[in-house]
């Protein structure tokens, strides 16, 4: 993982927009009665209509445009004409967006309809724990004291922290090095320099932090079924603070 350049910062921020942005649809479209497939077309036509690509569709094999994680699947969930929305669901949608050979990664937890009050609080510790992450992404600290906020905060709120999956930088590639885990030890990890670019993305259960893998490779369930959230952002060491751009 390399410091960015002026032009490739640039091309990163463009690729966040289209993510943010992408987020603004899913709030209209995140409903009763609505397919995840249905949400798949609307974000990879948004994508595609920005002159950007869908980073995640054939990546190592993948069949979406977007992860579509619904209640007690942590992460990559794959898009279903079958899989409809109901009241009280919860999903995570995770997107990735290349823009002239450069990459962003965002993702957010949704609520439909009206969730236990266990959802709500599990979404608003793991909107949190990512904050307090990004709060650590800056030039001069480790990558584990990220690590560290993010675990702290959530078992302070008696949540755990997924340890099989891990945030991670980005750049030209969409998944590069350091692995940015939601677990350590502060002053641990590779020193974070002013122009890296990070993937930060707690995945937060309520119950137990152990998951496991369906038939189809892909899709991430608590092994205990119970909720999971999980919230990233793609952000850019700073000196001071880390910019987010998505």
């Amino acid at each position: 993982m390399s410091v960015l350049s002026k032009e490739e910062k640039c091309l990163m921020r463009k690729a966040g927009s289209i993510l943010k942005d992408c987020f603004k649809v899913l709030l209209r479209e995140v409903k009763v009665g609505v397919s995840t497939k249905v949400l798949e077309r609307k974000v990879a036509d948004f994508i595609v209509s920005k002159n950007a690509r869908c980073a995640f569709r054939g990546y190592k094999g993948f069949p979406g445009a977007i992860c579509a994680s619904k209640n007690s699947v942590v992460v990559h969930g794959i898009p279903n004409e079958r899989d409809i929305l109901k009241d009280g669901d919860i999903i995570s949608i995770d997107i990735g967006a290349e823009c002239g050979g450069l990459f962003a990664d965002a993702a957010k937890t949704f609520t439909v309809g009206r969730v236990s009050d266990e959802a709500e609080r599990l979404i608003g510790v793991t909107r949190q724990a990512l904050a307090k992450g990004i709060e650590m992404a800056t030039a001069g600290n480790h990558v584990e004291d990220i690590s560290w906020a993010i675990q702290s905060f959530v078992e302070s709120n008696s949540f755990s922290v997924v340890r099989s999956f891990v945030g991670h930088g980005i750049g030209t590639k969409l998944h590069e090095e350091p692995e940015v885990p939601n677990f350590g030890r502060p002053h641990k990890g590779r020193l974070l320099e002013e122009g890296m670019a990070l993937a930060i993305e707690p995945m937060v259960n309520a119950g137990t932090s152990e998951v496991e893998i369906l038939e189809d490779g892909w899709t991430a369930i608590t092994k205990d079924s119970r909720l999971s959230a999980h919230f990233e952002h793609t952000v850019i060491v700073g000196l001071k603070t880390a910019e987010v751009i998505t």
